[in-house]
């Protein structure tokens, strides 16, 4: 792998990193088998979003880069190629991991030109990816933005953050905290082949049911919507009746989009697994990277009917929802477990 196009150099103050700050380890461990770890020394991590983005944000703090675990569909592959690496296999077990993001941040907060403005993670990779259980760099993160109540937003799929409950609690009370989790789909098949890495639905909902309980509100951003394989009103009608059940304050579908280096894994992974859909996937994305608008319109609508359905709303923000006679494709939901949001 080559380090120019973020070390020292030509790039000079731009640069993220020292050319002598890279230290890169494996782990031998089951839950880290096959990834490699590139521990650098950031040299900053409040990031500004580009002003063509439809992110509904300003600032990330990004804490890693690439993720482990390894959605076939995730839009953020291509940023490995800035390291010269591969935005498939590459990009699910090259972790590159900043090791001074706390202290950092603490930094950059400081700074008389830092207004407060709402810095949101989670919106490349999932900073709660399985790397955190080793680095555990968001409890400092969280900290520092607690101790300037400066306002953030949390998307994730991963359940470590209930790790951090009494510290999202603390933030709560002085500033803006808003969390969601990411459930596309309560498909189980699915889910094992397009998400690999992550932990179930069932049990990202049961973390947004320990958010809910412990108070603090929590959304789930149903994200990926995959045409053909996750979109059937069956299918639409199960995640967001779960989702209900799991007491989340709200719901908002996304459906799937595929940017340049997400497209080609995905697309190699959909020849493989469901080689029929090539075609229709081809159709359905000849524009670009986004589905067409009117199928977008009618995935919304769906959702939004089966939100008010099953009482997920404004209206009712913050209860909690139990469903009789229903269980996951796990089975009964046990409580507890939890998802970030970017909204």
């Amino acid at each position: 792998m080559r380090w120019e196009n973020l070390t020292e150099g030509p790039a000079g103050p731009a640069a993220l990193f020292g050319a002598d700050a890279v230290v890169t380890r494996t782990i031998d461990t089951p839950e880290f088998r096959g990834i490699t770890f590139h521990e650098v020394r950031a040299r900053s991590i409040v990031n500004r979003v580009p002003g063509a983005s439809r992110m509904p944000f300003e600032w990330t703090v990004n804490p890693y880069r690439g993720c482990s675990h390894a959605c076939v569909y995730c839009f953020a592959r291509k940023t490995h190629s800035y390291l010269d690496l591969d935005t498939g296999l590459g990009f699910d077990s090259q972790i590159v991991v900043k090791t001074n993001a706390p202290e950092l941040l603490r930094h950059e907060l400081a700074a008389p030109r830092w207004t407060g403005a709402h810095i949101a993670m989670g919106t490349n990779v999932d900073c709660y990816q399985r790397a955190e259980g080793r680095y555990r760099l968001m409890p400092g993160i969280i900290e520092a933005l607690r101790d300037r109540a400066n306002p953030f937003s949390i998307l994730t799929k991963g359940t470590l953050i209930l790790r951090d409950l009494p510290l999202l609690r603390e933030a709560a009370e002085v500033t803006e905290v808003g969390i969601s989790v990411s459930v596309g789909f309560t498909d189980t098949a699915l889910w094992r082949t397009v998400e690999p890495g992550t932990p179930s639905p069932a049990a990202r909902l049961n973390a947004v049911r320990t958010l809910t309980d412990a108070g603090i509100e929590c959304g789930v951003l149903m994200a990926p919507v995959i045409p053909f394989l996750g979109d059937s009103p069956a299918q639409l009608r199960d995640t967001v009746r779960a989702v209900a059940e799991s007491g989340a304050t709200s719901v908002t579908p996304l459906v799937l989009h595929l940017r340049p280096g997400a497209r080609e894994w995905f697309t190699a992974w959909l020849g493989e697994h469901h080689p029929h859909l090539v075609e229709r996937y081809e159709r359905m994305y000849a524009g670009g990277a986004y589905a067409p608008t009117w199928y977008q319109r009618m995935i919304t609508r769906q959702v939004h009917e089966l939100a008010a359905e099953f009482g997920i709303g404004p209206a009712r923000r913050g209860a909690a929802r139990r469903i009789a006679g229903t269980d996951g494709p796990d089975g009964p939901a046990p409580a507890g477990a939890t998802q970030l949001t970017l909204l």
